[in-house]
């Protein structure tokens, strides 16, 4: 079976290997006539972002490039590409990278001819309709890394650095026109980002399905979603060249952010302000707090894995599930807490109060309250 294709939902995707060589002809068809490439430090100096920009340069699209982007990208990083932006000249933005790299480069284009302040567009009820969409600049995705799916996302989440609090920005028009997916390019991934990008696709698809949203479409995409995770990322950590392995796992990423416009729930909640107060890998987080969510949504979703099971080949339907997911994660090097994850004493009590101002919490099944978030931040610290 080939593992190239053209697809056009959720948008324009050129799915396969070796696909970064159409860059500029999906540039073009963006509209884009000036791109800025906006990647991370970490990425800016790689060889697959070199090879990005030859493809522009050759096209005669140029090679400009902004990289001063954190691993959780905030205000700061959001005025300095601004700057770039504007006094550049650029007519669009390639987002090239993880979800780092994506999420700051589609909310630079959101920002592009925005005259309001970059909170005022944060996520709550309809202030995205503050926007002026004439304002938003055409955006062409290349995610690197197999996780995020921020690639078919509509926001992108920036970190609050004086208040600590991860805030996602949201507009209908931060969807990319194109994306190029290109498993070719994770393959130079660590383990350790195998394992944490894969867990957060497997993440987004677990509580997409958890969900008591109504929203069917997204509920087949979030069990097929993980079932790729399932089969293939074991063989991408085992062997970072199996492109089969990560094409797939490109695949679940993508369905993955696609499945949870039915909802996130307390992963995410929990995972975003430890990841903005502590600055751990957000994957990883959210694979470490996983199974204490599971058990605490027990009541609501124990039916409902129930068959997920049966789909996945998991024996003993959500009990089965829930211990496959503990040793998912011993088999992916995942720390059982977040002790192992570098974080020591920290303040329950501010965690979650954040967590409970975290969007995700309306998608948790279960009613998230002070005590049984703190309760819950206790489990896995």
């Amino acid at each position: 079976m080939s593992l190239k294709a053209n697809w056009s939902y959720p948008t324009s995707v050129r799915f396969g290997a070796g696909r970064i060589a159409e860059l500029a002809e999906a540039c073009l068809a963006a509209g884009i006539t000036r791109p800025l490439l906006v990647t991370d430090k970490g990425l800016a100096s790689m060889p697959i972002t070199a090879q990005a920009l030859d493809v522009l340069d050759a096209a005669g699209l140029g090679r400009a490039m902004f990289a001063e982007v954190d691993p959780n990208p905030h205000e700061g990083n959001v005025e300095a590409g601004l700057k770039a932006y504007r006094e550049g000249g650029f007519d669009g933005v390639v987002a090239f990278g993880g979800g780092s790299g994506l999420d700051l480069g589609k909310t630079l284009a959101f920002m592009a001819g925005q005259t309001r302040r970059l909170w005022d567009f944060e996520d709550i009820g309809d202030w995205w309709t503050r926007a002026d969409p004439a304002g938003i600049a055409p955006i062409v995705a290349v995610p690197t890394t197999a996780g995020t799916g921020s690639e078919v996302g509509r926001a992108g989440v920036i970190t609050n650095s004086e208040t600590h609090e991860k805030k996602i920005i949201f507009h209908p028009k931060m969807l990319p026109a194109v994306v190029i997916c290109d498993p070719e390019l994770t393959v130079g991934m660590p383990k350790h980002i195998t394992a944490g990008t894969g867990l957060d696709a497997f993440a987004h698809c677990v509580e997409a399905y958890s969900s008591p949203h109504y929203h069917p479409m997204s509920q087949g995409i979030a069990l097929e979603g993980m079932r790729l995770v399932k089969d293939f990322l074991p063989r991408a950590y085992a062997d970072g060249t199996d492109i089969e392995a990560r094409a797939n796992m490109m695949s679940a990423a993508a369905m993955g952010a696609t499945a949870f416009q039915k909802g996130l729930g307390a992963i995410h909640a929990l995972s975003h302000p430890i990841g903005a107060v502590h600055h751990t890998h957000h994957g990883t987080t959210n694979a470490v707090c996983m199974p204490a969510v599971l058990r605490f949504n027990r009541e609501r979703i124990e039916g409902r894995f129930d068959m997920a099971a049966a789909y996945l080949g998991i024996p003993g339907g959500y009990r089965g599930f829930c211990e496959f997911v503990h040793g998912f994660n011993d088999a992916l090097g995942i720390p059982a807490s977040l002790r192992g994850l570098g974080v020591e004493a920290p303040d329950l009590d501010a965690l979650a109060r954040a967590a409970l101002k975290d969007p995700s919490v309306g998608g948790n099944p279960v009613e998230m309250t002070f005590e049984n978030t703190r309760a819950l931040l206790e489990e896995i610290a």
